[in-house]
């Protein structure tokens, strides 16, 4: 994958993660495990179609997965999305810190 497609798929998991409802979803599943649409459905107020449909965008994201148990479907966080994200937070963080430092340096040079 190249630099370029890695953003591209990067911005798509911080884009399906800014919606309050699947990050309410997202904590859920960080508790382990795999749920039921079910089991998801009774923390939010919206239907299971509505948690189903938010559920594909964070899949297609690659933040979850889905397993088949016999006649249900199961899901459950896939981390290395997550880890990414936060790896590339940490990096921009890094950034600013360096150009804070710069510009805080810069001033108190030409500061009398």
């Amino acid at each position: 994958m190249s630099r370029g497609e890695d953003r591209a798929a990067l911005a798509h998991v911080f884009a399906a993660l800014g919606d309050p409802t699947r990050l309410k979803l997202v904590t859920l599943l960080c508790a382990g495990g795999a749920f039921s649409i079910a089991q998801l459905t009774a923390s939010t107020e919206i239907s299971r179609q509505g948690v189903t449909k938010h559920l594909q965008v964070l899949a297609e994201a690659g933040v979850v997965r889905d397993l088949r148990q016999g006649r249900e479907r199961l899901w459950q966080l896939e981390p290395s999305a997550i880890e990414e994200a936060r790896r590339s937070l940490e990096a921009i963080g890094r950034q600013w810190d360096a150009a804070l430092g710069r510009l805080k340096a810069f001033v108190e040079a030409t500061a009398i």
